[in-house]
C-alpha cells in the first residue's frame, strides 16, 4: 500500500496517532545512549591514587613516580601515593601490582626490572605481561658505568685494561639480584671477558657507600640514579652505556667510543595498571600522564636527571615495547647463561 493509499486509507486523526506513536518509539534509545556514563575528572578519580615502585627510593622509577605524581596531584585535586617497595630484585613490588584490584586506583611504575626478574626465575609469582595493561610509556634512560672517586682508574680505558689483567678480582654493585643493574653489570663484565663478583644490594645509599669505602668496584646504574652523586663527587662517571654520548655528561664517552658495542645498555619506565582496570580509565589516566610528560618543567626535571620524557604514542603502543623487550632480555639471559645466584 503506497503513501496516497494509506492517506486515504486512514482517518486523519488517526493516521496523527499512528505517526506519534512511531516517533516516541525511537526514544527511549536515544535516552539510553544519552545516559551511558561519560569518562572524566568527574567521575575519577574519587580518592587517592596508589603508585607502586618496585625500587628504592632515590632510584629512577622512584624519582620518576614522585615527579609525575606531584604534577596529577595538581591536576586531579587528589593524593597520588608513592608506595616503594624494593627488595627481591623487585620481585615484592611488581607481585603487588600483578595482584592489585584493577579498579584505577593501584598503579605500577615499571622499568625492565619487571620483565627480567621474571625471566630470571622458573615460576615467578606474577607474570610479566600478561598480568597488566600498558598506560603510558614515562621516560627513556641512560646507564652509567660508575667507580669510587679514588679508583686507580682515571679514564674508562684504563678502566677496562685494568679490569681484564684482574680476572675474578673485581666485584659490581647491583640494587639487588635480578634488577636492572644486576643484568647491566653482567652484560658489561662479558662484553669485557671477565669474571667478576655480583654484589647485591637493596638500596641505593648503601650502594654508594660501599663504593665510596672502595669496598665495591664499580657499578652500572641508571643516570638519574648517579647523576647526585656524580655530581658532588662520591662517584665518577667512566662511560654511559649508549652508542652515543649523552648531553647531560656530555665530557663521559659512550661504551661504544671504547669498541664495547656489545655492553650497551639502556633503561626506560612507565606506569602500568593490573590486567582488567576499565579501558575508560586507562586512556584517560594515558591522556592525563601525556600532558604533564609535556609540560616544559617536567621535561626540564627529566632532562636533569639524565632521562628524557616519552609522551608520544598510545596504551598499546607501550604493550608492545615491553612485549619487544622482553623478547631482547629473554634472548639476552639464555645466552649469556645467567641465574638468580
Amino acid at each position: 500500500m503506497d503513501k496516497t493509499t494509506l492517506r486515504h486509507a486512514l482517518p486523519a486523526r488517526m493516521l496523527r496517532v499512528l505517526v506519534c506513536a512511531c516517533v516516541l518509539a525511537s526514544l527511549p534509545a536515544v535516552g539510553a545512549a544519552r545516559a551511558q556514563p561519560v569518562a572524566g575528572p568527574a567521575d575519577y578519580p574519587l580518592r587517592p591514587i596508589r603508585v607502586i615502585v618496585a625500587a628504592s627510593p632515590g632510584s629512577a622509577d622512584e624519582i620518576f613516580a614522585r615527579t609525575l605524581g606531584e604534577n596529577l596531584e595538581t591536576f586531579y585535586g587528589q593524593r597520588v601515593v608513592i608506595d616503594s617497595r624494593p627488595g627481591a630484585g623487585g620481585l615484592i613490588g611488581n607481585t603487588l601490582v600483578s595482584r592489585a584490584t584493577a579498579d584505577g586506583y593501584t598503579l605500577g611504575m615499571v622499568g625492565v626490572t619487571r620483565l627480567i626478574t621474571a625471566l630470571l626465575r622458573d615460576a615467578p609469582p606474577y607474570r610479566a605481561l600478561a598480568d597488566i595493561s600498558g598506560v603510558a610509556h614515562v621516560a627513556s634512560i641512560t646507564n652509567v658505568l660508575a667507580v669510587a672517586p679514588d679508583m686507580s682508574t682515571p679514564t674508562a680505558r684504563d678502566f677496562v685494561r685494568h679490569a681484564r689483567v684482574r680476572p675474578g678480582e673485581l666485584n659490581y654493585a647491583s640494587l639487588g639480584i635480578g634488577s636492572a643493574s644486576h643484568l647491566a653489570g653482567e652484560i658489561f663484565s662479558r662484553a669485557l671477558g671477565i669474571e667478576a663478583v655480583h654484589v647485591p644490594f637493596t638500596a641505593v645509599t648503601s650502594t654508594f657507600v660501599e663504593m665510596g669505602l672502595g669496598r665495591v668496584h664499580y657499578a652500572v646504574l641508571t643516570l638519574p640514579t648517579v647523576i647526585g652523586p656524580v655530581r658532588d663527587g662520591r662517584l665518577r662517571a667512566l662511560a654511559v652505556m649508549t652508542p652515543s654520548r649523552s648531553t647531560v655528561l656530555p665530557a663521559v664517552p659512550a661504551i661504544a667510543e671504547l669498541g664495547l658495542p656489545d655492553a650497551q645498555f639502556d633503561s626506560w619506565s612507565g606506569i602500568v595498571a593490573p590486567r582488567g582496570t576499565p579501558r575508560r580509565v586507562v586512556e584517560q589516566l594515558h591522556g592525563d600522564i601525556v600532558n604533564a610528560l609535556r609540560k616544559p618543567g617536567l621535561r626540564k626535571s627529566f632532562l636533569l636527571q639524565g632521562a628524557e620524557s616519552t609522551p608520544e604514542g598510545t596504551p598499546d603502543g607501550f604493550m608492545r615495547h615491553m612485549q619487544g623487550e622482553y623478547l631482547r632480555f629473554e634472548a639476552l639471559i639464555r645466552k649469556g647463561g645467567i641465574r638468580p645466584e
